[in-house]
């Protein structure tokens, strides 16, 4: 018969007592673990957002250059004089325009990927998307502004399959044109879809995924014609992953400033302003003020999003 073997109740020590509290009131748990983060979040984030949005209610004396400490309304004022609003309004040009093409390339691409690619198809979808966001932000933007140089690859294709004349048409026109497109907003919007179409479409294959065959399948079975079932079925039901691209697209793209600063024309956008204000002109007060403006366009943006039902089905 063997001996029976007694094992040693382990040590009461201080970890063990501190982990039997902490299995017992599993609130204590919980607060211990949110802590760290929400310390982050609050103090960090929040925090900084906070100052900034304290600095913008100063001003700055015309005459020392001195930031005057007292609150005033009147670094806001100057957001609505003509040179400052057209700033504002092009650079949401800009953003909703991204944002419009970025959905328009997407939705096919995701919904390819979502209903069509199996296997080693969809893997190779994911690498396709993913492999651009894998390079460096600042040597996508060069490669780019050398394709789109006047010399570049992009003239020298059209001038090879004879649209030479069509670029320069396009680049005459007045607002989207310029001496090439590296230096003209269409360029820019070009560079802006190659950075952040991939956002745009990861969020809506996701979405696309999500809508059951059979419905489609019962809305072929009851007469619906290919456009009906899109607006009726496909549509509702991707509709929050396309908010959700959106969100991405528009947002990236209402503060960039490097993209501008190296691909497009002379006139400056939110994100270019904002650091000439700081930096060259150390307007510290207006530098807030203009980086208050893209929050609360994107606060309008999600209440507007919100209330058209974008986020019930996320």
């Amino acid at each position: 018969m063997s001996t029976p073997v007694t094992i040693a109740a382990p040590a009461d020590g201080l970890l063990r007592r501190v982990s039997d509290v902490l299995v017992r009131r599993r609130g204590l748990y919980l607060m211990l673990l949110l802590v760290p983060p929400l310390l982050w979040l609050g103090v960090v984030y929040l925090g900084s957002l906070f100052m900034l949005l304290m600095e913008s209610f100063y001003s700055i004396d015309d005459f020392s250059g001195v930031v005057v400490r007292e609150p005033t309304l009147s670094t806001y004022a100057q957001l609505f004089s003509p040179a400052n609003l057209s700033v504002i309004l092009r650079t949401l040009a800009v953003s909703v325009v991204v944002t419009v093409l970025s959905a328009v390339i997407a939705f096919p691409i995701a919904y390819y990927a979502a209903r069509y690619a199996k296997g080693r198809m969809k893997a190779a979808f994911y690498l396709a998307v993913m492999m651009p966001l894998w390079s460096s932000y600042l040597v996508k933007v060069y490669a780019w502004k050398l394709l789109l140089a006047k010399e570049g690859i992009v003239g020298w294709a059209m001038n090879a399959v004879g649209l030479g004349s069509v670029l320069d048409a396009w680049l005459a026109l007045p607002v989207l044109g310029g001496p090439s497109l590296s230096v003209s907003y269409t360029g820019m919007v070009l560079v802006f879809l190659y950075l952040w179409t991939p956002f745009m479409i990861l969020p809506l294959q996701a979405a696309l995924e999500r809508v059951p065959a059979s419905l489609i399948e019962a809305s072929g079975d009851l007469g619906a014609s290919p456009g009906q079932t899109f607006r009726k079925v496909i549509w509702p039901l991707a509709f929050p992953g396309l908010i959700a691209g959106a969100i991405f697209t528009f947002s990236l793209t209402l503060g960039d400033y490097i993209v501008p600063q190296i691909v497009g024309p002379s006139s400056l956008i939110l994100g270019q302003v904002v650091y000439v204000q700081q930096g060259t002109a150390g307007n510290i007060p207006l530098a807030a003020a203009f980086s208050v403006v893209p929050v609360v366009i994107m606060a309008v943006f999600l209440t507007v999003a919100k209330r058209l039902g974008a986020f019930d089905a996320l």
